[in-house]
């Protein structure tokens, strides 16, 4: 996905507003898993999106996504942001994320998705370091649940 700042799309430093980007990651992220599953999706959690470099107005965001690992109704989904100066050609990375999403059927309900085959160098390293990624994840989300019922307030 490929786009351009243009003012309306930045703060008073003339970058990017962090919003806007986190809307094209979703949104990117979105179409990758729909892609593999070939199913309606549902964003479960962003793990992550780490700001690396500001992107300006009058430059060209890109966004690259690709489904890293499955397990039997989820889906992680790197998304790779990067900026292009459109007069230099300078293209620079600005920002990465991980998000989850779940495949779902006709009533809202998980529903399996088909598992990765990963091809490239980029994809085997995601891959292989997705088990210890959800592993986190699902830490988070059991803590997270622990203070919601009430143990720890």
């Amino acid at each position: 996905m490929t786009d351009l700042v243009l003012p309306p799309d930045t703060n008073h430093y003339g970058t990017i507003f962090g919003g806007r980007v986190m809307a094209y990651v979703d949104k990117i992220a979105g179409i990758a898993a729909m892609r593999h599953a070939r199913k309606p999706v549902v964003t479960v959690s962003s793990d992550s999106l780490d700001f690396l470099a500001p992107i300006k107005v009058g430059e060209a965001i890109y966004l690259e996504a690709f489904v890293t690992y499955t397990h039997t109704t989820s889906m992680e989904i790197y998304v790779k942001i990067q900026s292009e100066d459109l007069m230099t050609g300078e293209v620079r990375m600005t920002a990465s994320s991980y998000l989850t999403f779940v495949a779902v059927d006709e009533h809202g309900k998980k529903t399996e998705v088909p598992p990765v085959i990963p091809e490239t160098d980029e994809e085997r390293m995601h891959f292989d370091t997705a088990p210890e990624r959800r592993r986190l994840r699902m830490e988070r989300r059991l803590e997270r649940e622990r203070r919601m019922s009430g143990t720890e307030r």
